[in-house]
């Protein structure tokens, strides 16, 4: 490999983990602008210090365990390559920061602050590179297995299942032993309705995630020479199937309306380099349309809640985007082939399993050590005071 391949092999991985890491501000302010106003500085510091823990696990722990290797050599070493295998460990580290991420949006308005952290510690650490090890690293033969099952490997190309689908059922678990919110669902059945606080707080979260996503499909490939349009144009479409569907299906909600494409670009992710671009439409339109009616679902049918719907966002639409691959990826419906649906199932019936029961005992052990929730007169103050002291908008005292 030449220098000049080598440099930019580098630097087209350094772009995507910057485009994927401007995502983390779209969770803060998708978060923000979803929670009551009591509730605003506690997403944004709880994006950034989720982030900050699973930069340090991840390093020391998490990639070792999805990728058998580690940064304890010399900077001589690591510099190899011109930084190549530091700028991969970057990029895959905001792929798996981003599951407390996902999980931060389910718990918001209630969670303690600190055993999150730990929660995030033990994920990013153990629980999600476990499974990521397996699904992008073949790791046990389990891979080679399916492929002996079923002709092909089980495929996710930019992490419909590995991320979305894994952070979107770990937090199933979180939301369930958290409980509601206080008075959310009133014993005489009514549910007090909370609006987001601030539509373009949330509406400018759902940009900022859209145009960082094509840094989380695209660079997926990458190396320079893997570099396809093809993953680009799906996802695009993808992302406008999911905002019609929702449209229509959510009646000119706005919180559904920014929420439908990032349920298209969950669910194309593991798909997006196999479909045709209309299959990716439908793909995108199918996941909008699952996240309208699964959230208005879980919180009024089955009173879940899950205060930014992350297990219908992630959890369900990249479940869906598993199994959309082994559909849409075929060649019988204009994909590239090589993929299987059995394989597909497989692989993401696994991830759900795995992520159920990983969240289930994370937090399961956590409730019961630590406990999960605020006190009652802390969730009341909201968290921000209770924990950061301070709200989104202090009134300013002038002294003379």
């Amino acid at each position: 490999m030449n220098a000049h391949q080598q440099g930019g092999d580098a630097l087209f991985i350094l772009l995507g983990a910057i485009m994927v890491l401007a995502m983390h501000a779209g969770f803060a302010f998708l978060e923000l602008g979803t929670v009551r106003k009591k509730n605003q500085v506690n997403a944004l510091v709880k994006i950034l210090v989720d982030f900050s823990v699973s930069t340090v696990v991840y390093f020391l722990v998490g990639y070792g365990v999805a990728y058998g290797t580690h940064f304890l050599v010399g900077a001589e070493t690591l510099a190899q390559q011109n930084g190549f295998a530091l700028v991969k460990f970057f990029f895959l580290l905001t792929f798996a920061a981003a599951i407390p991420a996902i999980v931060s949006g389910g718990i918001a308005e209630r969670a303690k602050f600190w055993p999150q952290l730990l929660a995030t510690a033990a994920i990013v650490g153990f629980v999600y590179p476990f499974f990521e090890g397996i699904a992008w690293n073949e790791h046990f033969g389990i891979q080679a297995g399916i492929a002996a099952l079923t002709g092909a490997t089980f495929h996710d190309f930019a992490g419909s299942v590995v991320v979305h689908a894994v952070g979107g059922w770990i937090a199933l678990p979180a939301v369930l032993l958290l409980g509601s919110r206080a008075n959310r669902y009133r014993k005489d059945g009514a549910i007090s309705a909370h609006p987001p606080s601030n539509i373009p707080f949330l509406a400018l979260g759902a940009w900022v995630l859209m145009v960082g996503w094509f840094g989380f499909n695209v660079m997926s490939a990458q190396t320079l020479d893997k570099l396809s349009g093809l993953v680009a144009v799906n996802s695009l479409m993808a992302m406008v199937g999911g905002t019609l569907a929702a449209l229509v299906l959510g009646k000119n909600d706005p919180g559904f309306v920014h929420n439908g494409p990032l349920a298209g670009l969950v669910a194309v992710c593991a798909g997006s380099d196999l479909m045709h671009p209309l299959g990716a439409l439908v793909v995108g339109g199918v996941a909008g349309s699952i996240f309208v009616v699964m959230f208005t679902l879980t919180q009024n049918r089955w009173k879940i809640d899950d205060v930014l719907g992350v297990w219908p966002l992630h959890g369900l639409c990249g479940t869906w985007g598993g199994i959309a691959a082994g559909i849409f990826g075929s060649k019988a419906l204009g994909g590239l082939g090589g993929v299987s649906l059995w394989a597909q199932l497989l692989g993401t019936a696994m991830g759900v399993v795995w992520a159920l029961l990983g969240g289930a005992l994370v937090y399961g052990v956590l409730k019961a050590t630590l406990g999960l929730r605020l006190s009652q007169e802390e969730e009341f103050d909201g968290a921000d005071l209770s924990i950061h002291k301070i709200s989104a908008t202090p009134d300013r005292e002038v002294s003379w």
